[in-house]
């Protein structure tokens, strides 16, 4: 029943407020956070079971109906929803002790259990049209979420981000119609099959082009993100981690990638501009990230540097390349969620996103600073760290295809992060606590537990990094690879 990824979460949604209404606490905290445990047990546990003997296809009904969306499990969207629900968990968790003083909890969980339902339904679609309404609801979700503290800078940037994202909506709307006038069809593989039978090459090219700014937007690549280094900072800790973590990798990366990997297929013309924007992106982002004193639109600007990464890695179009991006793809939403959870902490204990008025707090929240530390040399590629083999990955797969140019970036790329990442600890953790935090204490037990959670999880995946490679890694980056060879190079452009 893979159908429970979305009715689940949006069943207990709407049960929430109501909840919220009988116990101000416990009963939206436990529900929320039972609703997401569940999905990761499901997805780690029955998900593998239910594609054992290949990809599962669900017809949704409704009243004995069959309904115009199909949901289809494989490899790579069993890949993404154990993306989903983890990070999703682990931000939940915090949000148990962060969100108290936000008030309306039932109504808090119900938004952001819509969210992942929306980013579950995205990852399980079957058409394109599914992608466009699952996305949405995902997206809806988000802005009320940016704006959830209902100050002037929240408003101002869910206010930004929902402008930009409605750009992006007309230009995949634009894209669909594209298609769908071209093969008078939306499913992916019957487009796939239909655009290998047409001489379709200049109507294609725009049909790529729409897709590629909707989901640039969606993404933050560079130049798309002007929306991000606002709306990152301004929501609460744990959507600034879902938002990073989840949001643009699930409507950007994984709906681009599914779109152009497994039904357009990946030319040569659109691989260099993927490798293009994911190297512009990777370095440019990298550099603006070390001019930031607000440790949140630090970490923003990371996400969009991180993002190139998978990007450029993706643009390859080789196994090994697909497979370290989605690699880096699990191993960055792991430890950027990590990062935001861990700045939400410290701006929760000091009331300052400020690096420059911070310092020393190692000495007042050791396990916040230990656990950010995991997380920022993650980020920037450090062994034994998960991030690290990923990284590894994405830099022999460019050299393998033959971009030693890409590889060096992607190299830049990493001392850059390791860079902004050091700076960062030095500023905020490390050297002589200023006194006006000497009453500062550790964070709460849930939102210290989430970040532990995390922090294990980059540690553990690094040391153990061939078997999950093997487990969730090869069957996602398989389906991916067998897209590209079933569609690339049906059309010259």
């Amino acid at each position: 029943m893979i159908i429970l990824f979305v009715v689940l979460p949006l069943v207990v949604a709407g049960l929430l407020p109501l909840a919220g209404k009988a116990s101000k606490r416990l009963l939206p905290d436990l529900l929320a956070n039972a609703t997401l445990l569940f999905l990761v047990a499901y997805a780690a546990v029955a998900g593998r079971a239910l594609i054992a003997d290949g990809p599962v296809l669900q017809q949704t009904t409704w009243l004995g109906e069959a309904l115009g969306i199909r949901l289809v499990l494989d490899g790579f969207s069993l890949f993404m929803l154990v993306v989903v629900a983890l990070v999703g968990l682990a931000a939940s968790l915090f949000s148990i002790d962060y969100m108290e003083h936000y008030g309306a909890k039932g109504n808090f969980y119900a938004l952001y259990l819509v969210m992942i339902a929306g980013m579950n339904g995205l990852v399980l679609a079957s058409d394109l049209f599914a992608v466009y309404v699952f996305l949405e609801v995902a997206a809806v979700a988000s802005y009320a979420l940016v704006a959830y503290g209902l100050g002037r800078d929240e408003l101002e940037a869910a206010f930004k981000y929902l402008m930009l994202s409605v750009v992006a909506s007309a230009f995949l709307v634009g894209g669909i119609a594209v298609v769908y006038g071209m093969t008078g069809g939306l499913d992916f593989a019957a487009v796939a099959m239909a655009l290998k039978e047409l001489n379709a090459g200049p109507a294609l090219a725009v049909a790529s082009a729409l897709f590629l700014l909707g989901f640039g937007l969606k993404a933050a690549l560079i130049p798309f993100h002007a929306w991000l280094p606002d709306a990152h900072p301004s929501a609460p800790a744990p959507i600034s981690a879902v938002l990073s973590g989840l949001l643009i990798k699930v409507s950007g990366v994984y709906a681009l990638t599914r779109v152009f990997l497994n039904v357009f297929g990946l030319t040569p013309a659109l691989s260099t501009v993927l490798l293009w924007l994911g190297a512009v992106s990777a370095v440019a982002a990298a550099f603006l990230a070390l001019g930031q004193k607000d440790i949140k639109r630090m970490l923003a600007y990371s996400s969009i540097s991180q993002v190139g990464y998978v990007v450029l890695a993706i643009g390859v179009g080789t196994p090994l390349g697909i497979a370290g991006g989605l690699f880096h793809l699990f191993n960055h939403a792991l430890a950027k969620g990590l990062l935001f959870l861990t700045s939400g902490s410290v701006q929760r204990a000091t009331g300052t996103r400020d690096l420059d008025a911070m310092g020393g707090l190692a000495k007042r929240m050791p396990v916040t600073a230990a656990t950010n530390l995991v997380g920022a040399l993650s980020i920037a590629g450090v062994p034994p760290l998960n991030g690290f083999w990923s990284k590894l990955i994405i830099i022999v797969a460019l050299v393998q295809a033959g971009h030693p140019v890409f590889a060096a970036v992607a190299v830049l790329a990493s001392v850059l992060t390791l860079w902004y990442y050091l700076l960062m600890q030095r500023k905020a953790f490390f050297g002589r606590l200023n006194e006006t935090w000497a009453a500062v204490r550790e964070a709460p037990f849930w939102m210290t537990a989430s970040t532990v959670l995390l922090a294990l999880l980059c540690v553990g995946i690094g040391i153990l990094f061939a078997s999950t490679v093997t487990t969730w890694v090869r069957p996602a980056a398989d389906v991916l690879a067998d897209g590209i060879h079933a569609v690339a190079g049906s059309w010259g452009f």
